[in-house]
């Protein structure tokens, strides 16, 4: 059984006003929420199973959910109301509620892409990544193996520090271990495995994933999958809606 998971439970700051009074996930793109868009887009790769975490207006998103029969899928709710427990909490809180013997392709309710999920491997722990400008990066070898994570702009680097250790703040030395490795941007999808369900016993209930895989990855294979040709909107903020309305048309 395919499964997966969508982050719904965020406060959508960025999309205030609209986010005063329902939550991100029903903020419309094109005539649909963006929950819509996401639960038709992971319904026609064959996903049966999807739990939805939620927070922000929780309610809303429950009553749309039931309003539509849950677009006839195995539908669930990983209720976060009492505290946000960011991504990585969130995946752990929703864990009982997946078959634990096979992975989770899990995605951002934001995220609209002309991504096929068909071509993505479910057989170990995999983030989606392309080339694509921004000041925070993935780091990876070239077996695309990833290493580490880097702010361009401040020199912050974090990951495996056996690999990093070398590299110096700003990654300017043609000598160190860092400036061998390829640099891509993570597109906020990626493919939890249950390989990865006993490191999570020694993380508290609320943190970033992307903390997690950092740590991780020092000592099991995390890889990258770079998207040749993906085109990908991060629906996050209010000027963004116009333009995303055009993306969907194009995809």
């Amino acid at each position: 059984m395919k499964q997966a998971m969508i982050f719904a439970a965020g406060l959508g700051t960025r999309l205030k006003p609209l986010t005063d009074t329902m939550p991100k996930a029903l903020v419309r793109v094109g005539g649909q929420p963006l929950i819509w868009h996401v639960i038709q887009k992971l319904k026609g790769t064959g996903y049966e199973r999807i739990v939805v975490n939620v927070h922000h207006f929780a309610n809303q998103i429950v009553a749309y959910l039931e309003e539509n029969q849950n677009f006839g899928l195995d539908i669930r709710i990983s209720d976060e109301t009492s505290a946000l427990l960011e991504t990585g909490g969130g995946i752990k809180k929703a864990l009982p509620l997946f078959d634990p013997a096979e992975p989770i392709l899990i995605h951002n309710v934001d995220i609209l892409s002309n991504l096929d999920l068909e071509a993505l491997p479910m057989d170990e722990p995999l983030l989606v990544v392309s080339q694509r400008q921004t000041k925070r990066y993935l780091m990876f070898d070239d077996e695309m193996r990833l290493h580490g994570w880097t702010n361009i702009e401040t020199g912050q680097v974090k990951g495996n520090l056996s690999t990093l250790r070398s590299a110096p703040p700003l990654a300017t030395s043609k000598n160190s271990q860092l400036s061998t490795l390829r640099k891509l941007a993570f597109s906020g999808i990626h493919v939890f495995h249950p390989s990865l369900v006993p490191l999570l016993d020694e993380w508290p209930d609320k943190f970033p994933i992307m903390d997690f895989y950092l740590k991780a990855c020092g000592t099991h294979l995390i890889r990258g999958y770079e998207a040749k040709d993906l085109r990908l909107m991060d629906v996050g903020k209010l000027d963004t809606l116009d333009q995303a309305e055009a993306f969907i048309d194009g995809l």
